[in-house]
């Protein structure tokens, strides 16, 4: 783990655990200056304090393993497009411990799913009620010559719109992630933190 994702995991693990610093550095044994420091990236913790990290933030700061991790992240990214939920969670779950970047953008990747499978869960709800609509239109267009026609082809669209959406997320955060780059979910509720 490079000292800034280092830093990042620290800093993500002593706030899911409500500690302060201070109080981490009094566990730790070591400075609150020294703890800033980590978590600003700035220096590669001692093995004493990596350890004792470890310990106390219940994470095994030694067992990062960075090997194929980009293949990892792709497939993450990718499985995305899919519009199912438990590909990513899977790949997630299971890789989570061994390297902070596929626990963090695993993370993105499961709050954008989410967020998409309760956007199409709505629109499906949508396109119950829209044969009632329909019927009403078609009541209406007989009465004032209204064409209903257009609302044969408005249920389909946004599905479409949303499929094209989802699609190119993955593929654009999979050359993101492939490339180093920060990846971007739009739009995504943050479920999981």
């Amino acid at each position: 783990m490079n000292q800034p994702d280092l830093g990042l995991k620290v800093t993500d693990l002593r706030q899911e655990k409500g500690l302060t610093q201070e109080k981490l550095a009094e566990y730790c044994e070591v400075s609150s200056r020294t703890i800033q420091r980590i978590e600003n990236g700035e220096v590669e913790p001692r093995s004493f304090t990596r350890n004792s990290l470890s310990n106390i933030l219940e994470f095994d700061f030694g067992k990062e393993n960075t090997e194929n991790q980009s293949i990892w992240l792709a497939l993450l990214h990718l499985s995305s497009a899919i519009c199912i939920v438990f590909i990513p969670l899977l790949l997630w779950a299971w890789k989570k411990d061994q390297s902070y970047k596929i626990d963090r953008q695993g993370r993105d990747v499961l709050n954008f799913q989410i967020t998409i499978m309760l956007v199409l869960f709505a629109f499906v709800l949508v396109l119950m009620i829209a044969p009632a609509v329909f019927m009403m239109v078609q009541q209406l267009d007989k009465e004032t010559g209204i064409s209903g026609d257009i609302f044969t082809i408005l249920p389909p669209l946004p599905i479409l719109f949303i499929a094209i959406f989802t699609l190119y997320q993955a593929v654009a955060n999979t050359v993101r992630a492939l490339s180093d780059k920060p990846v971007r979910y739009p739009l995504s509720i943050p479920f999981i933190k």
